[in-house]
């Protein structure tokens, strides 16, 4: 039987601005979909604390509810894919920017954005793993499909203390990649040594601009999550015939580069988008970190903070004090 109404954060827009706050919802407020979810986790990312805070312009349309990630339990489906009982997550798609997303105890949604559970991960592991870690490993597969293999020079992952970064961290190390972590905290160096970085490279190196178009050939790969001065730096040190894989703009969204990377050392610079990211690829990814992201490594990256908590966990991760992932307890 489902539930009458479900507890909310519902950012709403009123003559004297926008604001978040939690809301006691009837089931009949949800948007259309053919899949109804009862949300166990969902994860707090960058993009969802500018919702949160009215930054950035996220939320499209008022009254919406945040929340890019969530992970559950089917309750109703009207599609051959799902049955009640199933085990499902969600990243992308537009949810919590053009539908309502995962900070709601329930979702109503299309069955095509849903990702069946992979095997041997709980619903609390997919949500530590969320849009970052799916990202990442997107990152890496992108790499490889243009030539990375272990074995060769370096592998550079900036903002490497991020969501994104620490698993990316991971996956490359535990694949047996040589990771140098690009990071401005050096009291995290212990932490990402743990997940697998064997060096590490200080942000104000990378970030600082540079008159020159080349530097000397370092990175066999690199994944960025940062972009502007940064990314223009990794491109300048990219080894000949080697690759970037972009996906964020943590730093800016500017590029200020010039052709020569690309023309004189034949680099690839990769585009790495999650949302609209076509089935087939986002269920093998999906299947591939399952396989091969060790548990210990992601318990090291994440930590659980219950649903009550979100509007101050917004501010804290705007600010640059979080690291990993943090996974919102739903229920609680």
């Amino acid at each position: 039987m489902v539930q009458e109404s479900f507890r909310a954060l519902v950012v709403e827009q009123h003559a004297d601005g926008v604001q978040a706050v939690f809301r006691e919802l009837p089931v009949s407020a949800l948007p259309q979909g053919d899949v109804l979810v009862s949300v166990a986790y969902s994860s707090l990312n960058y993009k969802d604390a500018l919702a949160i805070t009215n930054q950035g312009k996220i939320i499209r349309s008022f009254p919406g509810v945040p929340g890019i990630d969530l992970a559950g339990t089917v309750v109703e489906a009207q599609s051959e894919r799902f049955k009640a009982g199933d085990k499902v997550l969600l990243t992308g798609w537009g949810v919590g920017e053009r539908h309502w997303g995962g900070y709601a105890q329930l979702a109503r949604v299309k069955s095509e954005w849903l990702v069946p559970l992979p095997t041997g991960l709980s619903l609390q592991d997919a949500m530590g793993i969320g849009t970052a870690g799916f990202t990442a490993m997107l990152c890496v597969n992108a790499l490889e499909e243009h030539g990375l293999r272990p074995g060769g020079r370096e592998v550079l992952v900036t903002g490497a203390a991020g969501g994104v970064g620490s698993i990316a961290v991971a996956l490359l190390a535990t694949l047996g990649y040589n990771v140098v972590a690009g990071t401005g905290r050096s009291e995290l160096h212990e932490y990402l040594k743990e997940l697998g970085a064997s060096d590490f490279l200080d942000r104000a190196a990378l970030a600082t601009p540079s008159k020159r178009p080349l530097d000397s050939e370092r990175w066999a790969g690199a994944i960025d999550t940062v972009g502007g001065e940064t990314l223009a730096s990794v491109l300048r040190a990219m080894a000949y015939g080697t690759s970037v894989a972009t996906c964020g703009n943590a730093g800016s969204m500017a590029l200020p580069t010039t052709v020569l990377p690309f023309i004189l050392r034949g680099i690839n610079l990769l585009g790495i988008d999650s949302a609209s990211c076509p089935t087939e690829r986002r269920l093998a990814a999906w299947k591939r970190i399952a396989q091969i992201l060790p548990h210990e490594k992601l318990e090291k990256i994440v930590r659980v903070e219950p649903f009550q908590k979100l509007i101050t966990l917004s501010d804290e991760i705007l600010e640059g004090h979080v690291r990993g992932r943090i996974v919102i307890d739903m229920r609680s």
